[in-house]
């Protein structure tokens, strides 16, 4: 019996390791329901932007309601707007998970120009009057980190709002107050 739960444990260690060497947890696209992507561009490593967007529509508090809310805006983004998969790479709800859009290493299609350039964050909402929660705050952060880590981002990246790279009010007033005070933002 103790022989089990010292293997118990060495097991729930190395899981835990290995889950802290991979940064911020994703929310795999197959786990929310979204299709794959029609086509893929590569993206490069070290970037030198983040954008920060919002969805500007339907907010969500739990997993369930994140997930339908992800599936209206990919399909508004494919079916309506014709591109081949959701615009952003990441997506972040109110119940304070991070989503995969078009995920690490593909371009996004949230900031006309900037996209092979940059990665697109996007917070599930309309921030001009919904309010941005603290565990959404840390996912992002965490996220952005991840990106770093990981070799995505540069370490000495720009953060912009959307708003700062086209003529929009993205990512909203409440993003917007928020980032600005962002080691990374540039003004």
């Amino acid at each position: 019996l103790i022989m089990v739960s010292k293997v118990s444990l060495l097991l729930f260690v190395l899981a835990c390791s290995q889950y802290l060497a991979q940064g911020v947890y994703v929310i795999p696209k197959s786990d929310w329901g979204g299709r794959g992507a029609k086509w893929t561009v590569a993206l490069g490593n070290y970037l030198n932007y983040a954008i920060i967007h919002h969805t500007a529509g339907a907010y969500c508090e739990t997993r369930s309601q994140c997930n339908s809310v992800l599936q209206s805006v990919q399909s508004y983004h494919m079916d309506s707007l014709g591109w081949p998969d959701i615009g952003y790479n990441f997506l972040i709800g109110g119940d304070g998970n991070v989503y995969e859009g078009r995920g690490w290493n593909n371009m996004g299609a949230h900031a006309a120009e900037w996209n092979p350039y940059s990665i697109g964050i996007s917070f599930l909402g309309n921030f001009n009057w919904d309010t941005l929660e603290p565990n959404m705050i840390s996912a992002a952060q965490q996220l952005l980190q991840d990106a770093v880590n990981r070799g995505q981002l540069s370490s000495g990246y720009v953060l912009y709002g959307h708003r700062q790279v086209s003529a929009t009010e993205c990512p909203g007033t409440h993003i917007w107050n928020e980032i600005r005070g962002w080691s990374h933002w540039s003004g």
